[in-house]
């Protein structure tokens, strides 16, 4: 039997193309973009003309034995919701993909797109989480998951909490683990204890102690905190693919956790695919052989 790994953070786009505050976001040659008005090594620097697609996504899914992926959103990438109604029309067994909206008509052509959630980046907002209340209704009406990633404003996470109280059978996964290096951590990974129906996924967490580089001992601390708080039954492995594998390879934003002595062979289970398969609803998943390296 194969392992169950399922990836519940990564993202997806044919081109970077946008502007966020007034400064420039542009797919270049060669993994790079410009990022903010500055140049960086967006990509892997093989990927040599700046899309990241789900075929490539698809080949390092495969060779690393990740059965399945949420595909999520950022301002920064601009609007892909044309891309992932594509993707998860051609792959609706590897992909649960989330749109971009930002009024109601905007979120009804989300859910007629065949897009099973919507993701927002909180922590780039300047308006009230709260200003979106009628989209997250509509969003629980009709059995969608929010993707919300938040900042270290105590003020957003109270609005968060009170969110997840107006809509209490609304799927929520808070992203990039709480922000685990900054004061903001544990107040959000408590939100979990607000509803059954929410869940702190790990999206970023190699960047967030890049740092420290692999094999990530603070963030395996992390993920045990986070399961003494809250049990473990509420928490989700998520890389932020593509972005954190110009550090690591793919399957080094996972194999930390499988290779800690700190955490159980049934905690380890829960938190890299069983936790996400559960919570989004993963089915027909394949099974993937592992497959040696001819450098072994």
């Amino acid at each position: 039997m194969g392992k169950l790994i399922i990836d519940a953070h990564s993202h997806l786009w044919l081109k970077q193309d946008t502007w966020v505050d007034g400064k420039r976001i542009l797919s270049l040659k060669n993994g790079r973009s410009i990022f903010m008005d500055e140049e960086v090594q967006m990509l892997p620097p093989w990927l040599i003309d700046g899309v990241n697609s789900a075929e490539v996504f698809l080949s390092n899914m495969d060779y690393a034995q990740v059965g399945g992926a949420v595909v999520v959103q950022e301002v920064i990438d601009g609007n892909q919701n044309e891309y992932l109604k594509e993707v998860q029309r051609k792959y609706p067994d590897r992909f649960f993909c989330m749109g971009m909206a930002w009024n109601l008509d905007e979120a009804k052509a989300v859910h007629e797109a065949g897009l099973k959630g919507i993701a927002y980046p909180g922590h780039r907002m300047k308006e009230s989480l709260l200003s979106l209340l009628p989209i997250y209704k509509y969003m629980e009406e009709k059995g969608m998951v929010l993707s919300m990633c938040l900042g270290e404003d105590d003020k957003q996470i109270g609005e968060m909490r009170e969110i997840i109280q107006e809509c209490p059978q609304l799927k929520v996964a808070i992203g990039h683990f709480g922000m685990v290096t900054t004061g903001a951590f544990e107040h959000q990974v408590e939100l979990a204890r607000e509803s059954e129906n929410v869940m702190v996924e790990s999206g970023g967490i190699t960047w967030l102690f890049h740092k420290e580089f692999y094999p990530y001992p603070s963030a395996i601390r992390s993920i045990r905190q986070a399961a003494d708080m809250v049990g473990m039954d509420r928490l989700m492995w998520g890389s932020d693919y593509p972005r954190t594998i110009t550090a690591i390879t793919y399957k080094m934003s996972y194999d930390f956790v499988e290779k800690s002595t700190e955490l159980t062979a049934e905690e380890k289970s829960a938190f890299l695919g069983k936790n996400a398969e559960r919570f989004y609803g993963f089915k027909n998943l394949p099974e993937l052989p592992y497959l040696k390296n001819m450098s072994e």
